[in-house]
C-alpha cells in the first residue's frame, strides 16, 4: 500500500493552489482538481509509486499554470524524478502553445521514448479524459467535440494513436482500458475503420 506521506499531502496542497480557479473543459464548472485527483487515483490503482502519483497530481501544472517557472518549483519541491515525469506528460512549456497538431505529434513522439512511470501517468490522464468524452458523447453526441482544438477527427486521431502506442509499450492494463474506452467512443460516433 502506498503510504500517504507529508510529501504527498504537500503535493495535494500545491495542486489545489495551482488550480484553485481552474475548471474542467466542457464539464460546466467542475473544479479542475477533480481531474487531477482522478488521474492520481488511477495511477495508485495501477501500482504507481509516490513519485508517479505526485506527478499525476501535477501533470498539467507546467502547460496550464506557469511553464518553466512552475516546473522549477516542482523540481525544487518534489525532486527531479517528479519533474521528469511531469515534463514527459507535458505537450507545451511555452506560452502561447504551438499549433495543436504539431504539438500533439511531438508529444506522441516524446511518449514513444518515455519511461514506464511517464507512460503510466499519461495513460491514466488519457483514461480519465476519455471517460469524460465518452460520458459527454452519450449525453450530447458529436457536439461535444466543438470544445476541442482538434475537433472530432483530430481528437479521435490523438486518443487512438496514444492508445495504440500504449498497447505496444505498456503499461498493459492501462493501455487495455484506454483502448476499450476509445473503441466505445469510436463506435458511438461511427469512426470508420
Amino acid at each position: 500500500m502506498l503510504p500517504i506521506s507529508d510529501r504527498f499531502r504537500d503535493a495535494v496542497q500545491f495542486a489545489l493552489e495551482l488550480h484553485d480557479d481552474h475548471a474542467r473543459k466542457g464539464d460546466r464548472g467542475v473544479p479542475y482538481i477533480a481531474h487531477l485527483f482522478g488521474v492520481a487515483s488511477l495511477v495508485m490503482e495501477h501500482g504507481g509509486d509516490e513519485d508517479a502519483t505526485i506527478a499525476a497530481l501535477l501533470h498539467d501544472a507546467v502547460e496550464d499554470r506557469g511553464g518553466q517557472p512552475t516546473l522549477d518549483r516542482i523540481r525544487e519541491r518534489f525532486g527531479p524524478r517528479v519533474a521528469e515525469i511531469v515534463v514527459g506528460c507535458t505537450d507545451a512549456i511555452t506560452a502561447p502553445k504551438p499549433k495543436w497538431r504539431p504539438r500533439k505529434e511531438a508529444f506522441i513522439a516524446q511518449l514513444a521514448d518515455a519511461d514506464e512511470a511517464t507512460r503510466l501517468v499519461t495513460g491514466c490522464d488519457k483514461i480519465h479524459n476519455a471517460r469524460a468524452i465518452l460520458r459527454d458523447v452519450h449525453a450530447r453526441g458529436d457536439e461535444v467535440f466543438a470544445i476541442f482544438a482538434g475537433g472530432k477527427d483530430g481528437t479521435m486521431w490523438y486518443y487512438r494513436t496514444i492508445a495504440d502506442l500504449l498497447l505496444k509499450l505498456g503499461p498493459p492494463a492501462v493501455a487495455a482500458e484506454l483502448d476499450r474506452i476509445v473503441t466505445d467512443i469510436e463506435r458511438l460516433i461511427a469512426v470508420p475503420d
